[in-house]
C-alpha cells in the first residue's frame, strides 16, 4: 500500500543492516565514490527493490532479521498487533477485549501483556514499566501498519543496544518518512468491523508532512459486542534521507471498549453460557496516548551519529473479573486498575571506524535515558463504580543505560561482536500506605559476545552468549505489607539476571531459499513478577529454558514467497519443588507457514497457517491445554494501477480453539456459597469472519 523499502544513500560504518544489505547487492563501487565526495557533492538518489533483506555477512546471531514493507503489506492481521507475528516463532494473541494489550508467547514464554519482549516504535518504547495490569504492559493499538516500513527483530540477551525487557527478544517497528502517493481506504466486515484510513505525505518546505488517521469499529463474534472504537492519528515532518536527516512526530490514540474476558469451562459445559458470553458483562477499558517524538541522523566518513527523544502521555482504566464471586460473593469481584503517565526517554549512539591490531574494526558507544511519572491504583468494583481502594501508588521511575560495542573482522571468515552493558535504576514510590512507601535503587552489568564464522559457501556460523535483565515493579521493590490481606509482604530484587547461550547457522546455499536454525538455553534468576490483578507481589522461581528455532523464507518464483518456521522449547523451574517444575502456561511448540502471490497479472492473495502447541496449566503438569491452529487469507484484485480491491478471512476452518488457557480458581454466581472451584478459564479464537477493503491511491 505504500513504497517498498528503500536505500539512497552510500553505506558507512555503523548503518543499519538494512543499509549494509544495500552494499553487498552490488553497488559497492558507487559506495566507495559517493563516500569519497559525501561533503562536497550530492548524487542522485538510487532505489534498489527487494522482498526480503540477506542477513549474510550482517547479523551477529542466527535469530536476527528485518522484515520489509512488502512482507509486512502481504501479513493478513486481525489486529494490529499481529503484525509483530512477521517475528518467526513469535505469537500474538489476546484473552479479553480488543482495546486491552495483546498477550505475547515466545521461546517458551508466556510472556503476558510484553514483559521480556522489548517493543518499540521508531525508538519508543512501547512497554510500559510499573503499570497497573503488569510489568512491561505492551499497548500497540495506536500502531497503523500501512505506515510501517521494517520490522526489526533479535532474540536473546545478545545486543549491548538492547536493554530492560529484551531476554526473549526485541521487535522494533519503523515508520516511513514517506510516501510516494497518498492512500485512501475503506473496509467493512462481518461482527461491526468497519475501518477508514487516509494517508499521504506532501511536501513541505525542504522535506515532506506525513499524515495519517485512521477510525475503526469492530464488536467480534461475542454476545455482548466489544464494540471497540478507536480514533488513531499521525503527523510527521521529515527532510533528508534515513542516514542524514530528521523528523518529528505527533502521534494520537484514543479507544474504548467492552471486555469479553476468558470464562470458566465448566460454565460452558453445561450449558450456562456460550463459547462467546461473558460472567461479567461490565468488564471494559477506556484508554489513551499521546506522544510527541523527534531522530536526528548524521552519516559521514568519519562515522555515524543517531539521537531519538520522545515524550508519551498514556492512560488506562481497565475493568475486570476473572474470579467473578470467589471474594465478594454479593458485589462479585470486578477490580478497576487505573494507570496515569507521563513517560520521556532518549536514546543516542554514536558509530565509528577503527584499526585493532591491524584489522578493520568499529566502534559504538551509546545512551539511553527513561523516566516515568506514574499514577495507578487498584480498586474494587461493581458494575464499574468504585467501592473501595486496594492500594493507590505515586511512582517515580528513572533509569540510565550505557553500552558500549566493538566489531572487528579478525580474517575473511571470522567477526567477532564484543560489548557491555550497564543500567541503573532508581524507584521511588508513594504509597497510600505508608508501610509500602520507600526508596530502591538498583544496577546490573550486562556482558555480551558473538563469534561469527564464515561466510563460506553461503554459509554462516555463529555463537552468541550473554546475560541481560529485566525490571520488576516498582511498588514491589518497597512493600512491606500485602496492601490486600494486610499479612506481611516479601520484597522483590528490582532487576532480574538472565543468562543466553545460543548456537546457530545461516544459509543462503540454495538459490532464493533463506534458512536459519537456532539452538538456545536462556536462563533467569528468577521469574519475579508483580500481580496487579492482586496489587501484591509473587517470588517466582529460578528457570530455565532450551530451545530450537528453525526458520525458512523462500522465494521459487517472483510471483511467489513462500514463510516456513517451527520452534520448540522446554521450559522448566531449575529447583526440586514438590508442587512440579512445569512453568504454567509456557508455549512449547509453535509452526507457521505462509504463502504470497502477486505479480499475476492484476490478482493477488496469500494464505497463512500459524499453530501453538499445548501448554502445562500447573507446575506437576497434571492440567494442559490443547493447541490452537488458525487459517487466515486473502485474495484481491487491482483494478487499475491507482485502485484495489481485497477480501480477508479469518479462521478459515472455523476451529473453536482457545487464544489462551488458564487454570485457577473461581465462583459463579449459582455455585454454593464458599465454593472455590478450580478450572480452566480460556479465551476463545474468533470464528470464522470475511472482512473487504477497498484501497486507492491519490
Amino acid at each position: 500500500m505504500l513504497r517498498r523499502l528503500r536505500y539512497s544513500k552510500p553505506w558507512l560504518p555503523g548503518e543499519s543492516g538494512a543499509a549494509n544489505a544495500f552494499c553487498l547487492a552490488g553497488v559497492c563501487a558507487l559506495c566507495v565514490l559517493t563516500s569519497a565526495v559525501a561533503q562536497e557533492i550530492e548524487l542522485p538518489a538510487v532505489s534498489v527493490e527487494v522482498s526480503r533483506t540477506s542477513q549474510i555477512g550482517i547479523a551477529e546471531s542466527a535469530n536476527a532479521g528485518i522484515v520489509t514493507q512488502e512482507q509486512l503489506e502481504a501479513r493478513t492481521v486481525y489486529r494490529a498487533g499481529e503484525l509483530l507475528e512477521a517475528t518467526p516463532g513469535l505469537i500474538v494473541s489476546q484473552h479479553s477485549g480488543e482495546g486491552k494489550a495483546n498477550q505475547f508467547y515466545l521461546r517458551g514464554f508466556n510472556l503476558d501483556h510484553g514483559t521480556d519482549l522489548r517493543t518499540t516504535v521508531d525508538g519508543m518504547l512501547v512497554n510500559q514499566r510499573s503499570h497497573g495490569h503488569g510489568q512491561g504492559w505492551t499497548d500497540l493499538n495506536f500502531l497503523i501498519p500501512e505506515l510501517a516500513t521494517r520490522l526489526e527483530y533479535k532474540k536473546g540477551p545478545y545486543y549491548a543496544s538492547q536493554g530492560d525487557f529484551s531476554s526473549a527478544g526485541t521487535a522494533a517497528i519503523v515508520y516511513a518518512d514517506n510516501m510516494d502517493s497518498g492512500l485512501a481506504s475503506m473496509g467493512l466486515g462481518q461482527n461491526g468491523y468497519r475501518r477508514m484510513l487516509v494517508a499521504d505525505s506532501p511536501q513541505l518546505g525542504n522535506g515532506n508532512l506525513l499524515y495519517a488517521l485512521e477510525a475503526f469499529h469492530n464488536d467480534g463474534p461475542f454476545t455482548r459486542p466489544d464494540n471497540y472504537r478507536k480514533l488513531n492519528g499521525v503527523l510527521r515532518y521529515s527532510e533528508g534521507t534515513t542516514g542524514n536527516g530528521f523528523n518529528v512526530t505527533a502521534m494520537a490514540y484514543r479507544g474504548k471498549w467492552n471486555a469479553s474476558d476468558q470464562i470458566p469451562l465448566r460454565a460452558v459445559n453445561t450449558g450456562l453460557i456460550g463459547r462467546f458470553d461473558a460472567i461479567d458483562p461490565t468488564d471494559g477499558g477506556d484508554v489513551h496516548r499521546y506522544s510527541l517524538s523527534g531522530a536526528w541522523r548524521r552519516s559521514s566518513v568519519a562515522g555515524s551519529t543517531q539521537v531519538d527523544g520522545y515524550i508519551i502521555r498514556n492512560e488506562l482504566d481497565l475493568y475486570s473479573n476473572f474470579t467473578y464471586f470467589l471474594n465478594d460473593p454479593v458485589n462479585g469481584d470486578q477490580f478497576n486498575q487505573r494507570d496515569k503517565r507521563t513517560t520521556a526517554g532518549m536514546n543516542a549512539s554514536h558509530t565509528w571506524p577503527v584499526t585493532l591490531f591491524g584489522r578493520e574494526a568499529e566502534n559504538t558507544i551509546g545512551m539511553q535515558l527513561q523516566n516515568d511519572n506514574i499514577v495507578n491504583g487498584l480498586f474494587n468494583t461493581a458494575a464499574r463504580q468504585r467501592l473501595s481502594t486496594t492500594r493507590a501508588d505515586h511512582i517515580v521511575e528513572s533509569s540510565i543505560g550505557l553500552h558500549a560495542e566493538n566489531t572487528t573482522r579478525w580474517m575473511d571468515g571470522f567477526r567477532t561482536v564484543a560489548g557491555v552493558r550497564q543500567d541503573f535504576y532508581r524507584f521511588n514510590v508513594g504509597s497510600d500506605n505508608p508501610l509500602n512507601s520507600g526508596k530502591a535503587n538498583d544496577g546490573i552489568t550486562s556482558p555480551k559476545l558473538s563469534l561469527i564464522f564464515g561466510p563460506w559457501n553461503r554459509t554462516e556460523y555463529y555463537l552468541n552468549l550473554g546475560t541481560g535483565f529485566h525490571s520488576n515493579d516498582a511498588r514491589g521493590t518497597t512493600i512491606t505489607v500485602d496492601p490486600a490481606t494486610g499479612a506481611a509482604a516479601e520484597r522483590v530484587v528490582p532487576l532480574v539476571k538472565s543468562r543466553g547461550a545460543e548456537l546457530g547457522v545461516r544459509t543462503e546455499i540454495i538459490p532464493g531459499l533463506q534458512s536459519s536454525l537456532a539452538v538456545y538455553q536462556l536462563d533467569f534468576d528468577s521469574e519475579l513478577l508483580f500481580v496487579g490483578d492482586a496489587g501484591t507481589t509473587e517470588a517466582g522461581r529460578a528457570s530455565r529454558r532450551i530451545g530450537i528455532e528453525f526458520n525458512n523464507y523462500y522465494k521459487p518464483a517472483n510471483w511467489l514467497t513462500i514463510d516456513a518456521d517451527i520452534a520448540f522449547t522446554r521450559a522448566r523451574f531449575r529447583d526440586a519443588d514438590p508442587a512440579g517444575r512445569r512453568i504454567p502456561g509456557a508455549v512449547e511448540g509453535v509452526a507457521s507457514i505462509a504463502a504470497a502471490v502477486d505479480s499475476l497479472g492484476p490478482y493477488f492473495g496469500a494464505l497463512q497457517l500459524r499453530y501453538f502447541g499445548p501448554r502445562p496449566l500447573t507446575e506437576d503438569n497434571r492440567v494442559r491445554s490443547k493447541g490452537t491452529a488458525t487459517l487466515n487469507g486473502r485474495i484481491g484484485y487491482k483494478m487499475n494501477k491507482a485502485t484495489r480491491i481485497e477480501l480477508e478471512g479469518f479462521n478459515l476452518t472455523n476451529r473453536r480453539d482457545s487464544a489462551i488457557d488458564y487454570y485457577y480458581t473461581s465462583r459463579l454466581a449459582n455455585e454454593p456459597a464458599g465454593a472455590a472451584i478450580d478450572d480452566i478459564h480460556f479465551h476463545p479464537i474468533e470464528s470464522r469472519s470475511f472482512r473487504i477493503t477497498l484501497a486507492t491511491r491519490f
